[in-house]
């Protein structure tokens, strides 16, 4: 989620989606580098499903969609679309993760990115303490846009 809402901010305050593009994918990175929960955590140690991670990313998914919406689309319409591709190229990362992870098939962006994953990656088992992260920068995103 915080990706996407950080891409969007991003995409909507500098504009050119040229330029956000590296700072959109760098700020990814950034926030993997945070201690944080995500639909992930556990997947690689046998400690959730695929089915279950692939479940919650499902409602990830959705409340991103709200949280996009009711931060941009209603409040400020005509920047909803750099607000929209903000949050794909935010989420690009975990796209191509996703074969990998969830279809056991490895696409040509797939080790490159895994690699670069691999060294910021910091996720932590406790769901609590590891959503503050995502919800202190989603309010303060919130408040700045």
């Amino acid at each position: 989620m915080a990706h996407a809402v950080t891409g969007a901010f991003i995409a909507t305050k500098v504009g050119n989606p040229l330029l956000s593009f590296p700072i959109i994918i760098a700020s990814h990175f950034f926030e993997d580098w945070i201690p944080h929960w995500d639909v992930g955590t556990g997947l690689s140690k046998g400690l959730r499903t695929k089915k279950d991670a692939f479940l919650y990313e499902l409602i990830d998914l959705a409340l991103t969609a709200a949280l996009l919406y009711w931060f941009w689309q209603l409040a400020n319409p005509e920047v909803a679309w750099k607000a929209y591709y903000g949050a794909f190229v935010g989420l690009f990362p975990d796209f191509v993760a996703f074969p990998r992870v969830f279809l056991n098939m490895n696409l040509f962006l797939s080790k490159p990115v895994d690699k670069l994953h691999d060294l910021f990656h910091n996720s932590i088992s406790h769901k609590i303490l590891g959503l503050i992260p995502q919800i202190i920068v989603i309010l303060v995103i919130y408040f700045l846009r």
